[in-house]
């Protein structure tokens, strides 16, 4: 931007200031929501809550399935994400 240009924008420089926050808060909670390593540490839950008896492996296959679905789904918009930048 030119000098005259910010000059003349420059009452809206809060305005401006406050969208790069807002964008920063929800660049922040995506990154949080679509974090593949909560459903990483959940599959080892479960594998070995299925070592120690406390699952079926019917139960298991069923969880399984559902966690790799969402892993699949979250590691695909973390690639979505960084092809932007």
């Amino acid at each position: 931007m030119g000098l005259i240009t910010q000059l003349l924008t420059l009452p809206l420089a809060p305005v401006r200031g406050a969208v790069w926050v807002m964008d920063q808060v929800v660049l922040t909670a995506e990154q949080q929501y679509y974090d593949p390593e909560p459903v990483r540490l959940r599959l080892a839950e479960l594998e070995q809550e299925l070592l120690d008896g406390r699952v079926t492996e019917e139960e298991f296959d069923r969880i399984e399935d559902d966690l790799l679905d969402e892993l699949e789904w979250r590691q695909a918009y973390q690639r979505q994400i960084q092809e932007r930048h």
